[in-house]
């Protein structure tokens, strides 16, 4: 077998393997109680809040949480309370696989995506461009010790990554989210720290 056929053989159990990795963890998520839950969420945003980078940053993304995710509502309204300025991903409406990132406070008009995720209406004034965000709090469905991650699958944080290797970005997780190890593919980008409620 050449290196050009068993390259996507490679990919193809790689993509197994992950697609099994994140059946577990997703299940494991949605057993913790709402008490769990919450004392998850009191601890991460204690420690985001904390952070020195955050302290500095003036222009963060962050996500709406979804399917059993750490809740970021406590974290969103605490960067209102120190007038940082918060950033929503929506789905880019024309460049496939691609989001854009829109400025987000409690008065902004939402929709739910096709995921059935609450996203900020389209409004091309309140867009940033990626290269300005000075953070990126990053969803995640499991992690390594080395900063991998492995999202639901669509790709699209690996894609806007791409954009800006360099960018700092943080990823929150509960803690019964990590694994041993993710063999990660040839594009992804390990993500700068990941804070979890350990």
């Amino acid at each position: 077998m050449t290196e050009e056929t068993s390259l996507p053989v490679v990919t193809h159990h790689i993509n197994q393997q992950q697609k099994l990795i994140r059946s577990q963890i997703r299940a494991k998520r949605k057993m913790l109680t709402p008490e769990q839950q919450t004392l998850a969420a009191q601890k991460v945003t204690h420690k985001i809040l904390a952070h020195p980078a955050i302290q500095k940053a003036q222009h963060i993304a962050i996500f709406q949480s979804f399917d059993a995710e750490l809740n970021t509502r406590p974290i969103i309204e605490a960067l209102w309370q120190q007038q940082k300025s918060v950033y929503l991903p929506v789905i880019h409406p024309f460049s496939k696989g691609y989001l854009l990132f829109l400025h987000y406070n409690p008065d902004t008009s939402m929709i739910r995506n096709t995921f059935g995720i609450e996203e900020p209406k389209i409004d091309v004034r309140q867009v940033i461009p990626f290269n300005q965000l000075d953070i990126v709090i990053t969803p995640l469905v499991a992690f390594d010790h080395k900063g991998y991650r492995i999202g639901m699958g669509g790709g699209y944080y690996d894609r806007m990554l791409s954009l800006n290797p360099q960018i700092t970005t943080i990823g929150i997780a509960h803690t019964c989210q990590q694994v041993e190890e993710i063999i990660p593919q040839p594009w992804d980008i390990p993500l700068s720290e990941i804070i979890t409620d350990c």
